[in-house]
């Protein structure tokens, strides 16, 4: 997250026309797109991989929320933030004591949302103190916990409807207004796409291997270090959640600029990641073809 961050600032602070405000802009990995690519082109690769991309988005997705929260919020009113914190209170008691029924979550959930988004604090950090709010630990005679049913019976709307929603109408530029040169040539849109394109693999990749070098974390034994720059590729498909922090960092033709380069950037990562993933996946068919030969 923080290399793409710095190189957007280091390029917009050299330029008069840049916007070093919109840092946030590169930071997150859009899960659902990079997920989408993953199994189009993940044939033989290993289960481990899919994990690591799970994780390193949800880490990259909060830390963007939380860059929102932090960063983006102008003003806040202390008295509905209060009663939101409130309703997380209740949820969180329910989840305790094992409240089951809809009825009380659905209300506290709205309410929640509608308190945080009057509050001045992005409505979208409700979503995510309620998400850990929910219990993930099965009780006894349980199949499932209540994180992994209410996970399971709104991803089809969230994925099949509101996400895409979300990226048509966040995702609209005029580019005639400024000229697709203009938006593309613009610190704004330089920052954002080497953001995406070369800061997001690097610093998976390196984050990755200072973490497995320095702590007693450790690579799988299924994976190479290969593996993890090929899903530090995909980690550049920002869409959504860099068209969401965009809209509150610029506005005129900053932001369109910004829009065009979050489409760009998603769209090369994508296909580089796809090209880079495939052979993987390659390599991996033609060891296990080896290995059933020589057993």
């Amino acid at each position: 997250m923080l290399v793409p961050a710095l190189i957007f600032v280091v390029i917009n602070v050299s330029s008069p026309q840049g916007v070093p405000h919109g840092w946030g802009t590169p930071m997150a990995t859009d899960i659902a797109f990079a997920l989408a690519v993953l199994a189009v082109v993940g044939r033989n690769l290993p289960i481990a991989l899919r994990a690591f991309l799970l994780t390193l988005a949800v880490v990259d997705d909060l830390g963007a929320i939380l860059v929102i929260a932090v960063f983006y919020t102008e003003q806040i009113s202390f008295s509905w933030l209060a009663l939101s914190v409130l309703c997380c209170i209740a949820y969180s008691i329910a989840q305790r004591q094992r409240v089951r029924t809809a009825w009380l979550y659905v209300p506290l959930g709205l309410f929640t949302w509608v308190f945080m988004l009057n509050s001045g604090v992005h409505a979208t950090v409700a979503g995510v103190v309620l998400g850990l709010l929910t219990r993930v630990r099965l009780d006894p005679g349980e199949t499932q916990s209540p994180a992994d049913r209410v996970a399971h019976r709104i991803h089809p709307l969230s994925a099949g409807i509101c996400v895409p929603i979300f990226a048509l109408v966040a995702a609209g530029v005029d580019v005639r207004t400024i000229g697709v040169w203009t938006a593309v040539s613009s610190p704004v849109a330089i920052g954002v796409i080497i953001g995406l394109v070369i800061g997001k693999p690097v610093g998976i990749f390196c984050t990755s291997w200072l973490v497995a070098r320095f702590t007693k974390a450790s690579l799988s034994s299924s994976l190479r270090w290969l593996d993890i720059f090929a899903v530090g590729i995909l980690g550049g498909i920002g869409f959504t959640v860099a068209l969401l922090i965009a809209e509150l960092s610029f506005s005129g033709s900053s932001l369109s600029s910004a829009k065009v380069a979050i489409l760009v950037a998603s769209v090369t990562a994508a296909l580089l990641a796809g090209i880079a993933l495939r052979r993987r996946g390659r390599a991996y068919a033609a060891l296990a073809e080896l290995e059933e030969l020589e057993s």
